[in-house]
């Protein structure tokens, strides 16, 4: 049980900061293209209260923790209104992207506060330290968080992205797929989670998140190595 709620001590914080940067990104992007409705709307706050989805970020987690299914969730989007952009076709895969890339960019940060902090000797790079937890979580929170909302299904981040490539009649077939997305991301994370020696999610998404976070690991080390 003490295992458990330290652990809970160090993801919430963690995924916390990711949605919540991730979010404001969108917004953010938003507003310099020309689209103030996240501003109007009061959604370019850090206040994690604005950006929580009752269902989404608590619910559902909650409930895939509790019956020891594969966690999954998601945040309040924050408001985009395409007519407003100044480019619209644009601005889209702009304000899209800007959430991944803000979760990308976190994970360098949290890179390279782990090449300080132990490059510096102020704590020890030790696997199972509290220390060593917690900067490696952060980072493996906003990789998977970057690269799976770049995946191509809507109505996630890099369906807005592809839509944008697309030429216009064919990305406005593209975005009737909307729905039949979430359906989809639902069945497979439902499948994954009756058949859990199939390895579907395990075996799409895991190889490339930690083939990248390795790549941040090794940019700590170097860090550290500069440093100490």
């Amino acid at each position: 049980m003490t295992d458990t709620i330290l652990l809970a001590a160090i993801l919430v914080p963690c995924l916390v900061i990711a949605i919540v940067f991730h979010e404001v990104a969108h917004g953010w992007a938003a507003l310099a293209l020309g689209d103030p409705t996240a501003k109007e709307k009061r959604r370019l706050s850090l206040n994690p209260i604005r950006h929580i989805d009752p269902i989404g970020t608590l619910l559902v987690p909650g409930a895939l923790a509790l019956f020891g299914g594969p966690i999954f969730g998601w945040a309040k989007p924050v408001p985009v209104r395409k007519n407003r952009l100044d480019n619209p076709r644009f601005g889209m895969m702009a304000v899209a992207a800007a959430g991944p890339a803000t979760n990308f960019v976190l994970a360098l940060i949290g890179a390279v506060v782990a090449g300080l902090v132990f490059g510096l000797g102020w704590s020890t790079l030790e696997p199972g330290s509290l220390t060593f937890n917690a900067l490696v979580y952060f980072i493996l929170i906003n990789i998977f968080l970057g690269l799976f909302n770049l995946l191509p299904i809507p109505p996630f981040d890099g369906s807005h992205i592809v839509g944008g490539l697309l030429p216009p009649r064919m990305a406005r077939q593209w975005q009737r797929l909307q729905a039949a997305g979430m359906l989809f991301i639902v069945v497979l994370i439902a499948a994954s989670w009756a058949f859990p020696e199939s390895g579907l999610v395990e075996n799409v998404v895991f190889p490339p998140v930690l083939w990248l976070q390795e790549r941040y690991l090794m940019i700590a080390d170097f860090v550290a190595q500069a440093v100490s």
